[in-house]
């Protein structure tokens, strides 16, 4: 299933600096763009906005970007201030979530009541751990969680039921263990995981990989698996759960940007040449490299195409999961 997604993800182009002033008019696409995300700092919504922002200014495709974090019902209240607003200034991040919260009832409205931009890069999942944690490897957690699940408590930075569980049971399930056993713990965004992570609230977080990867590098936690088919240039030590125990594992993360409701074609196209562009950008692919996330390209009719088909096949597993 998640190589279908892959597949769909097909290749074409983190940090938190602020967004500089244009380089060079001459080949400036757009002159101003809001940012909206719909969770805390931290997170991988706040990290792929701010990233994308910083690669889109500072090469001068777009004057100046600014951002909004808008957390709440699980990234609902954002969505519902977009179409509210109708601000055809404004592009929303958002990920997957958007397709499990709809699916969950989560909140009313789906990537249908806005205008689809782009996917843009994609995120393996990682299973992390505190870098004194007693796991030195996948191996030992599978063991101790088939013993007894209810001692792990596994965090994630959404609701529960959210892509962040998703990932755990998964790992689960294919390890051969209970999925349905996970002992889940949701946190308000990504930062916030991570902190109870590294506070010892949470034995193990599940999470995005272009999160835990620039932590991992500064010995604050250690990665035990990415949910990826294959070993990441970026991290060529840390093994894909698939040779940690958990057979066929594999998940990766979309992201990409919204618009409002009833945007009018010409600001659209001009939001899709501009994310198009950035691809071609050195300060894109400095971005992209410190966070390990792989270019994608999904625009227009085919961003949507793509999320139908991923709406198709995640409600499959999540029912088969018991989430829905």
């Amino acid at each position: 299933m998640f190589k279908q997604f892959k597949a769909a993800l097909a290749a074409t182009a983190l940090t938190f600096g602020a967004a500089g002033a244009a380089m060079a008019d001459d080949h400036m696409m757009v002159e101003d763009i809001h940012f909206l995300i719909p969770g805390g700092a931290g997170g991988g919504w706040d990290g792929t906005a701010r990233g994308t922002g910083e690669a889109l200014t500072k090469s001068g495709i777009v004057g100046q970007a600014t951002y909004e974090n808008m957390s709440g019902g699980g990234g609902g209240k954002a969505i519902a201030h977009l179409i509210e607003t109708s601000d055809p200034g404004t592009l929303m991040v958002n990920s997957t979530p958007i397709v499990i919260r709809s699916l969950q009832g989560v909140f009313p409205q789906s990537f249908r009541d806005l205008t689809p931009i782009a996917g843009t890069i994609g995120d393996y999942g990682a299973m992390v751990v505190h870098k004194d944690s007693k796991y030195e490897n996948m191996e030992a957690l599978l063991a101790d969680y088939a013993n007894d699940p209810s001692s792990i408590a596994i965090g994630g930075g959404s609701v529960a039921g959210s892509m962040d569980h998703l990932i755990a049971a998964l790992v689960m399930k294919n390890a051969g263990a209970n999925p349905m056993d996970v002992k889940y713990i949701p946190y308000d965004a990504g930062g916030k995981a991570m902190a109870g992570l590294l506070s010892g609230e949470i034995a193990a977080l599940t999470t995005g990989f272009g999160e835990a990867i620039e932590l991992a590098r500064q010995d604050e936690v250690n990665i035990l698996c990415v949910t990826a088919t294959e070993r990441l240039a970026s991290a060529p030590d840390t093994p894909t759960c698939d040779e940690a125990g958990s057979p066929g594992t594999e998940f990766i993360n979309w992201r990409g940007f919204f618009a409002a409701p009833g945007l009018n074609d010409d600001t659209k196209a001009k939001y899709i040449a501009a994310l198009e562009a950035m691809y071609d950008a050195e300060e894109w692919a400095t971005v992209r490299d410190r966070n390990g996330w792989v270019d994608i390209y999904n625009a227009d009719s085919d961003f949507i195409a793509f999320l139908e088909k991923q709406e198709e096949e995640i409600s499959g597993l999540m029912s088969e999961l018991g989430f829905l």
